[in-house]
């Protein structure tokens, strides 16, 4: 069993905690006997009364979902029989909510006192409170190994981002600290490294010498789902190319690593984002940004985003982006990188689609070889790939087949992966400081001159690919 720690959740009344932090650690100790116990914090006082029952669900929903393990070592298996309990049963027992003021220095202080082992805080706030909190912290004495973990975005802009790294900076080392990018569970970002470094057949062509572009994508067939209150002042842009996106192309992108730790991965990552920049250089040639507009979607009737609840329509905040960058090292030179997120799009797509360089025409064999790809599912880690062959009915007319490899689901939900390292104490698959503040930089030219409403807005049906004119490979690139 781990060494114990608390898990202080801080905004805990908020949906965040429901529906996806306590499912997460419910999956996490139905494999993995961590000693753990729960306290939620907030200003709301009407969630205190309703608090274990809420723990308790949301554990036996997951559990229900991710039996118990049956593989537990037999270390795990002895003490759970001289305890006669559960690790879930242990934290609902335990779990308890203190109605608490989080920017006030002596609210944290009661807080910190509450907490059993290492204090884990977990700031399930909006960016402006966590800025306060962080403020009132520096004025506390802050136990010994505490840990916090920060939930994306990490400031609002570039200049935000660096003086709360400040804030965290003084209060604890970063090593202890969890910026969280739950896209980056480490199933997924393993695949890509194993996928890549471990077969014979990819590893030599994962370059400019055989990849002619890379296309990152994340469409949502969701719309708003009443998530007004923040999306509305962020948009596609900020909400997934800013944060998600980026690591992901970071991870495709890197030299390999000497070995795969906190230290050498995270080195990386760093490296290839220093060295990432819009295509040509110009905000507005080399990103496009679009909004839906009325539309159906299955079973689901959409309004028009402008018609939302809780909307500003003149914000123009956008529901669609795609931004091309270049990644300035010899392994990528010259090769566009597309990324693109959307809500509201007729299909859901979540992967990484490498375009493999065309070859030349077989003299006395009929047809063009086709456009070859290998393609990440990087919600499942299935891979896809194309081959050209001779067909099966004439041997001189060339055909396309394709290759699909599955992978296993893994047994933990997105976010018992992310409380797994956190819990650990291992920041492996965590955003550093460094590399948030760089985030922001690649794509701060693109957020002010859509700003200043230098590029149209364009528009798309709910439900469709997209707007019509969004047909090329990229912007900048047609």
């Amino acid at each position: 069993m781990s060494a114990p720690v608390t898990l202080l959740i801080l905004g805990a009344g908020g949906d965040l905690t429901k529906r996806l932090l306590l499912p997460g650690l419910a999956s996490l100790l139905a494999h993995h006997d961590h000693d753990v116990t729960v306290i939620g914090a907030g200003l709301d006082d009407t969630v205190r009364d309703g608090w274990t029952d809420l723990v308790a669900e949301a554990m036996h929903h997951a559990a229900d979902e991710h039996p118990v393990d049956e593989r537990r070592s037999d270390a795990e298996e002895t003490d759970s029989v001289a305890d006669e309990s559960t690790p879930t049963e242990r934290l609902i027992a335990s779990t308890r909510y203190i109605t608490a003021d989080a920017t006030d220095p002596d609210a944290l202080t009661e807080l910190l006192a509450a907490c059993t082992g290492t204090p884990v805080i977990y700031f399930a706030l909006p960016p402006a409170v966590t800025a306060k909190v962080c403020a009132a912290l520096q004025k506390v004495d802050v136990p010994e190994g505490t840990r916090l973990a920060l939930e994306k975005p990490f400031g609002v802009d570039e200049e935000s981002a660096r003086a709360l790294n400040e804030r965290i900076a003084a209060i604890v080392p970063e090593k202890q600290v969890f910026r969280i990018d739950h896209f980056l569970g480490k199933s997924t970002v393993l695949n890509i490294l194993g996928l890549r470094l471990a077969n014979r057949i990819l590893e030599p062509v994962w370059d400019a010498g055989s990849i002619e572009r890379v296309e990152i994508v994340f469409d949502e067939t969701l719309g708003l789902e009443g998530r007004a209150g923040y999306y509305d002042s962020s948009g596609a842009l900020v909400d997934m190319i800013q944060s998600h996106v980026l690591e992901v192309l970071a991870i495709i992108a890197m030299e390999p690593p000497p070995r795969v730790d906190e230290v050498e991965l995270r080195d990386n990552v760093a490296q290839v984002l220093r060295n990432t920049e819009l295509w040509s250089g110009d905000p507005v040639a080399d990103a496009r940004r679009a909004r839906y507009t009325a539309g159906t979607i299955g079973d689901r009737t959409l309004p028009s985003y402008a018609e939302e609840k809780g909307v500003d329509p003149s914000r123009k905040t956008e529901t669609l982006a795609e931004v091309t960058v270049r990644v300035k090292t010899r392994r990528w030179h010259d090769v566009p990188f597309v990324l693109r997120s959307g809500k509201a799009l007729g299909a859901k797509r979540s992967q990484a689609r490498l375009v493999l360089r065309p070859v030349s025409p077989i003299p006395g064999i009929e047809g063009t070889p086709r456009e070859q790809t290998i393609v990440l599912d990087l919600m499942t880690g299935d891979v896809q790939m194309q081959l050209t062959m001779n067909g099966g009915g004439d041997p001189f007319r060339l055909e396309q087949s394709e290759l699909v490899a599955h992978q296993d689901s893994g047994d933990l939900l997105p976010y018992g992966e992310v409380l797994r390292g956190i819990l650990d104490g291992d920041p492996m698959l965590s955003i550093r400081a460094d590399v948030a503040e760089r985030c922001w930089h690649i794509v701060q030219p693109v957020i002010d001159a859509w700003r200043r409403d230098d590029t149209p807005l364009d528009e798309y049906e709910a439900g469709s690919d997209g707007p019509s004119g969004w047909r090329g490979d990229g912007p900048g690139l047609s």
